[in-house]
């Protein structure tokens, strides 16, 4: 069981992004244990094909040594995030970690199994080394992440707004014990039902939350106190991210309301999503995505709310009755 501390200043502080380190650092997780995270099956396959180009393989091994499944990850590996955060300035983070920082962070993980060979020799030399770590996780996110990130992206983008909606009207007790069943709200902390044994006094940093694919069963904290407060939690309606994007050809419900409306109907059948979401998802414009939400608005098949800064749409009743008689059901 792990706890974290809050004052009202860390209350005031805790915030959402999208990391795109976290999912590109965290992804080997899913090639070493393709079981587990058999959801990402079609990503699996595509990626382990590139990971065998042997120019993709050596300039990666960096990271394939450093995360080890079983085994947390270093602190300075999974930076905490701020909203609309690039990977280049994550991966300049990383690059700016003082030695100090990565021996220590390095030395948090070994509890549980000794470091990897690479490991080791970062151990020993982290200021000559660590380029080579900045470099392998730029590489896996260019020949692997990045082809599918549109997709990625659009599914965290709508879950950060989401959550972000459900922290300004229920408050943080509230939010947290939404964020994860295995998170409570007590008094001044959080406490979170796991196997890490965390015990973190914010102190005023307040708390950077991301949704992850890849991750299913526990928010993962940072391990160390001394790091910037973070938490990953696993993202909602995960089982969407590879679904086909576009009705098929002979969707009946396309041939009543055209394609592209259709589209966007079988995608808001799942979540609440903004217009930019939709145009990553489908590769439309956002002004046409825009001109089709207007005309579902208008006819009462999906209806929307602003939700902070984000405008969030939803199917209808009247839309789920549309599609599932299309569906046959």
């Amino acid at each position: 069981m792990s706890e974290l501390r809050f004052s009202l200043a860390d209350v005031a502080g805790v915030r959402l992004a999208v990391s795109p380190v976290n999912e590109t650092v965290m992804s080997m997780w899913a090639l070493a244990k393709p079981v587990r995270y058999a959801v990402h099956l079609p990503w699996i396959d595509r990626a382990r094909v590139t990971l065998r180009r042997p120019e993709v393989a050596d300039r990666v091994r960096p990271l394939v040594g450093l995360v080890v499944p079983g085994r947390w990850l270093p602190d300075f590996l999974t930076p905490a995030a701020r909203p609309n955060v690039e990977l280049a300035e994550q991966l300049d983070q990383i690059a700016a970690t003082p030695p100090a920082v990565v021996v220590q962070d390095l030395l948090s993980t070994t509890w549980q199994r000794p470091l990897s060979p690479f490991g080791q020799a970062l151990l020993a030399d982290p200021a000559g080394l660590l380029p080579q770590v900045v470099e392998a996780v730029r590489v896996w996110h260019d020949e692997a992440i990045a082809p599918d990130w549109p997709r990625m992206r659009a599914l965290l983008d709508a879950d950060v707004a989401y959550r972000a909606a459900q922290l300004a009207e229920s408050g943080a007790g509230r939010f947290f014990e939404q964020l994860h069943p295995s998170l409570r709200w007590h008094g001044d902390r959080v406490i979170s039902d796991d196997t890490f044994e965390r015990d973190f006094d914010l102190r005023g940093r307040g708390l950077a939350l991301n949704p992850t694919v890849f991750t299913e069963r526990h928010v993962l904290w940072n391990l160390l106190e001394d790091s910037l407060p973070a938490g990953a939690y696993p993202v909602r309606a995960l089982g969407t991210l590879w679904e086909t994007e576009a009705p098929s050809p002979g969707d009946p419900l396309a041939r009543v309301i055209g394609p592209g409306r259709a589209a966007l109907l079988h995608l808001l059948d799942t979540a609440g999503t903004t217009t930019t979401d939709l145009a990553r998802l489908t590769g439309m414009s956002a002004g046409n995505v825009s001109q089709h939400l207007a005309a579902l608005h208008a006819a009462g098949l999906v209806s929307r709310s602003r939700q902070g800064r984000h405008v969030l749409y939803r199917n209808t009743d009247a839309a789920r009755v549309l599609l599932r008689a299309s569906r046959g059901g």
